[in-house]
């Protein structure tokens, strides 16, 4: 979990709003390789009048109204701390009216130079492997398995097993009468 008391990188999906259901009247932003789409923001259940925040996002799919996307969450001048974690819904507003809504699916802190900080990933050991006792095994019923041999007769059953190769001589068989 991170508190947004300084910037913070993101990585998340982004739906926007259609024009009919207050979104932009221009539709999605068309990302630019010189510029990303800045705007305001907040997290709910704070308001764009009480929490608002700056956003800039890049990396986006250009016109889609739905879109993986990179982006960094800035806290407005005197607000107090927000919880931003992965699952947490952002809402994009241009002003105070919203314009799409920010799934955060990773959050990082941002060092003093813009870059995120990554903490390391916990080494995990893996568990070690319990040979299951067949005494133990828990029992097994299958239906399909019950209906067929309470169905058929004894003698359907062929005396040899079903193998996943075929007989060498009855695929030769088959070949010659080609």
């Amino acid at each position: 979990m991170v508190m947004m008391t300084g910037s913070l990188a993101v990585r998340g999906t982004v739906v926007w709003l259609t024009p009919q259901q207050g979104g932009r009247v221009s539709g999605p932003p068309e990302p630019d390789y010189d510029y990303d789409y800045t705007g305001t923001a907040f997290l709910p259940p704070r308001t764009a009048e009480d929490g608002q925040a700056g956003v800039c996002l890049r990396r986006f799919a250009p016109g889609a109204w739905r879109t993986p996307i990179e982006g960094i969450l800035v806290p407005g001048q005197g607000n107090r701390a927000q919880q931003v974690i992965p699952g947490c819904l952002v809402v994009i507003t241009e002003g105070v009216r919203p314009v799409a809504f920010l799934t955060v699916e990773e959050v990082h802190a941002l060092a003093d130079d813009s870059t995120p900080v990554i903490p390391p990933q916990p080494v995990i050991a893996p568990a070690p492997v319990v040979p299951v006792d067949p005494i133990e095994a828990p029992y097994r019923h299958s239906t399909a398995t019950a209906r067929f041999t309470s169905t058929h007769s004894s003698d359907d059953v062929p005396a040899e097993p079903h193998t996943a190769e075929p007989n060498p001589d009855e695929l030769l068989k088959a070949a010659n009468s080609l």
